[in-house]
Order: C-alpha cells, then sequence, then structure tokens
C-alpha cells in the first residue's frame, strides 16, 4: 500500500537508531504511545513487519532495514536543507557511514581518528565487507573502493590513492629457501595466490601470468589472510608498502612495480556528495592520504 507520511518514517527511523520505542520517543519528543501507533500504522499500509519485537528492544526486519536505508539518505538530505535555511549549512554533526575493505583499515583508521577529533558531535561507522554497499540507498556515505573505476550510475567517483605493492617473505622462509634474485627465479620458491580463478588484483593476475601454477601452494580468498600466510612462512606473498612490513619482521623480496599498483576510488552518491558533512570528510581524507607512502 502506498504511503507518505514522512512523521511515522522518522519514526520507524529513530526506533532503529536507538533499539528501543523509549528512546525514539525521547529523540522525537512524543509519547511512547504515538511511537507504537506510528509503526503499527506504516506496517499495516506497507503490509509488512518492519521490526522484530523482543524483549530487549526493536531489531529492524529485512523490509525493515531496506526502508530504514532510504530514511537515513532522505534524513541526511532533509538535515541538509534545513542547515542551509537556518544558515548553518557548515556544521558537521549526526552518524558518518564510511565503507572499505577490511584490509584498508590499518591504513585508513588514523585518519577517522583524525576527523572525529576535529569533529567530536559526528559518530563514525566504518563497515567493512567485500560486497559493495549501494549507496543509492543509503548504505553508506562515503565507499572507499579498489581496482576500477566505479560505474554505477548516480555515484560521483574520485580517484583518491594509488596503493604500490612489494613482494614479502618472512626471515624464516629466505633462511630456509633464500631469497629469489630475479624474476626468472621464481620458478624455485612458493608463493601464496588467489583462490579465485578469476582474480581482480592487479598483483594476483601478475602472478597467475608470470609464476608457474604449481609454485602457488597457498591460496586465499580475501586479502587480509596474506600477510598472516607470509608470516606464516607459507610461501612469497604482495603486502601494501604503507603497511610497514619491514619493522614487522619481513622481507621485501621484490619493490614494488608498476603492474602490481592498485588504485583506490572515493565514491559517494551524487543525491549526498554536496552535503556539508560528506564534502568535509572527503576534503579532509583526501588531504590526509598525502601523508600517506607514495
Amino acid at each position: 500500500m502506498a504511503f507518505n507520511d514522512w512523521d511515522e518514517v522518522r519514526t520507524a527511523f529513530q526506533v532503529a537508531r536507538k533499539g528501543t520505542v523509549s528512546g525514539a520517543a525521547q529523540v522525537l519528543g512524543v509519547h511512547h504511545a504515538t511511537v507504537i501507533r506510528h509503526i503499527d500504522s506504516l506496517e499495516e499500509k506497507l503490509g509488512a513487519k518492519l521490526f522484530q519485537r523482543h524483549a530487549r528492544g526493536y531489531t529492524p526486519t529485512e523490509a525493515g532495514a531496506d526502508l530504514l536505508n532510504v530514511a537515513q539518505s532522505t534524513d541526511d538530505q532533509l538535515n541538509q536543507l534545513a542547515s542551509r535555511i537556518r544558515g548553518r549549512g557548515d556544521q558537521v554533526t549526526g552518524d558518518l557511514v564510511i565503507t572499505s575493505l577490511a584490509v584498508l583499515a590499518p591504513l585508513v583508521s588514523p585518519a577517522l581518528a583524525a576527523f572525529q577529533d576535529e569533529h567530536p558531535e559526528v559518530t563514525i561507522k566504518f563497515l567493512t565487507d567485500e560486497r559493495l554497499f549501494r549507496l543509492e540507498y543509503g548504505e553508506a556515505h562515503v565507499a572507499i573502493r579498489a581496482g576500477n573505476p566505479p560505474d554505477q550510475p548516480d555515484n560521483v567517483v574520485q580517484n583518491f590513492y594509488t596503493q604500490q605493492f612489494g613482494l614479502y617473505a618472512s626471515k624464516e622462509y629466505v633462511a630456509r629457501y633464500g631469497k629469489p634474485t630475479s624474476f626468472e627465479s621464481l620458478a624455485h620458491h612458493k608463493f601464496i595466490g588467489s583462490a579465485d580463478d578469476n582474480p581482480r588484483a592487479p598483483f594476483f593476475i601478475w602472478l597467475h601470468d608470470n609464476v608457474p601454477a604449481e609454485n602457488i601452494t597457498y591460496k586465499v580468498n580475501q586479502i587480509t589472510a596474506m600477510r598472516p600466510a607470509i608470516e606464516a612462512g607459507l610461501g612469497i606473498g604482495f603486502a601494501g608498502v604503507w603497511d610497514r612490513n619491514d619493522a614487522d619482521g619481513l622481507v621485501q623480496v621484490f619493490p614494488p612495480i608498476p603492474e602490481w599498483e592498485s588504485k583506490l576510488w572515493l565514491v559517494t552518491h551524487v543525491d549526498l556528495h554536496r552535503t556539508p558533512k560528506v564534502q568535509t570528510f572527503v576534503r579532509f581524507l583526501k588531504e590526509y592520504a598525502k601523508s600517506w607512502p607514495a
């Protein structure tokens, strides 16, 4: 059933944020009975349960999560409009949702800490997953993505940072098997590769094309599993030069080459791209990244 009552959607949004009827009622400045009435009415109009009720509060169902992601985007846009009208467009407050690959957490987290120091009223949600979060549904404000330039419609894509990767081995591996002196000698060593038959990372593609298959004796399905495998002496593998590999007891077997580089992109949805919060964060992150290894 169609609905056009934003008050009910806003109520559901606050219930999802707070997890309880009383918490939502306090934020909205209404009686808890009003919150319950709004939720019941919205569920009836949609013909679907938006929340699972339990002793500790309310948890969104799958249908509820879909609705509330859109509500998050709408809420951000309404807050932006209100800020402009009141002449407070430079304020940066509320939730800031950033999505990235888990492997980038050590690189990005210090930047997020520095941003929060400057903007203490911001609550940062850093979501790491292999899947692409859907910015058009408000799942995140900013996405940091690797590989080819993202081409989803209605997204604003900015070139952000070029990751350089080198080949590394543990000291134990080098002591046991030696260190290759040229690419021609790679066939005498063991390597850590991708479990994917068609890997997307440039360094995995290079490995597939330049190292005999029988020498790739250990395979991972996520790059986060690469470093522990290198440290365990399972073979020679790739790691980003920003990760202070030498300081952690790894030996650089070969320095970075252009074929191994992987670009990072900052992606925002066009509807939220020019909001003060997103613009402030993107500018800050691009400036902070200038201190990262080139």
